[in-house]
């Protein structure tokens, strides 16, 4: 594929642009993608996930960053392996290296809280009825409070639907 920019050279960068609500892809080579400011250390290659999260880690964390030379008390990971290879070594390292994942975490996800998802068996047994209700429940006022009213109603039905076989 050809640079979007230029089109004389393979395109080796794809940038996607978020802005509100629209989404935009560009393809563009190495040298173009410089001359807008995306940054001339783009690897030739598509780097993987742990690569982007090191680069990432090492951004100006500012002064919440660990030293380098700091170490988690449970598992024994630094901050320089965290940084290294964008992965830390266990479920306490959350909790060590807290003040620095925080901005991580913001620039990533643009939150430091998790509002994803619940697992929902699909299973709906006895007991099971009561907790998948509490847990639609629980979801409705999530919905609600969001604004999200399409899911709302949805989710307003499937309580009802469950509720009506009890």
């Amino acid at each position: 594929m050809r640079c979007e920019s230029c089109g004389e050279r393979e395109a080796q960068i794809q940038f996607t642009k978020v802005e509100g609500d629209e989404t935009s892809l560009s393809h563009l080579c190495a040298e173009c993608a410089a001359e807008q400011g995306l940054g001339a250390d783009f690897p030739s290659e598509a780097a993987p996930l742990a690569d982007f999260l090191a680069q990432i880690g090492t951004e100006g964390a500012g002064t919440t960053a660990a030293p380098a030379t700091e170490s988690c008390p449970y598992c024994g990971t630094s901050a320089l392996d965290f940084r290294k290879s964008g992965r830390l070594g266990c479920s306490q390292c959350y909790v060590h290296f807290g003040p620095q994942l925080q901005p991580l975490m913001r620039r990533v996800h643009g939150s430091t809280q998790h509002v994803g998802k619940i697992y929902l068996s699909p299973s709906v047994e006895g007991d099971d009825v009561e907790a998948r209700v509490a847990t639609l429940k629980r979801r409705l006022d999530r919905a609600v409070e969001v604004e999200d009213f399409e899911s709302a109603a949805e989710l307003r039905d499937e309580i009802r639907e469950l509720t009506a076989v009890e």
